[in-house]
């Protein structure tokens, strides 16, 4: 069983959204800026082994390698509580698309990752018809108009050609 005495710092995460204060959805093309507040959540928890593998093209070259995790009592443990942070920072449709019984961390992680870098190049046109589209008129202030610009601006960077400031 889990050791009590040494207690994993990620067993002590109450509510996953006081972290990761978005839920992600298809339609709203907000991947990269999810997943990277789910990695470096795993990051300060001490668990990103559990989604990206030392292998993974995810992993940054400032990290040492991580060797592969030992299938322990408490790998398990908190490989569940991993899945269950996934499932609880994604929406309805998307769990339903992701869930899978039995499956770990890194399996709903990488099919997260397939289903958002495999629909690129229309996440793409659909940004940028959003970006064109965007109008002063929907928002109360200029400085809303140029946040949202801003936000899907860097989206669009995330998943293509940037966004030229001419």
């Amino acid at each position: 069983m889990f050791d009590s005495s040494k207690i994993h710092p990620a067993v002590t995460v109450n509510n996953i959204k006081n972290f990761i204060p978005i839920t992600l959805e298809m339609e709203k093309s907000q991947y990269s800026f999810w997943s990277g507040l789910f990695k470096n959540h795993c990051r300060a928890y001490e668990v990103l082994e559990h989604i990206i593998s030392a292998t993974s093209d995810d992993s940054s070259s400032t990290n040492p390698p991580t060797p592969p995790p030992t299938r322990t009592t408490s790998w398990g443990l908190l490989d569940a509580i991993i899945l269950q942070w996934i499932y609880g920072t994604i929406s309805l449709d998307l769990l339903r698309t992701v869930y899978k019984e039995d499956s770990t961390a890194q399996q709903a992680w990488d099919h997260l990752k397939g289903l958002f870098q495999d629909n690129k190049n229309s996440h793409h046109v659909h940004l940028q018809h959003q970006f064109v589209n965007t109008s002063l008129e929907n928002f109360p202030d200029a400085s809303s108009y140029c946040q949202e610009l801003k936000i899907l601006a860097d989206q669009i960077g995330t998943v293509g050609p940037t966004v030229e400031e001419d």
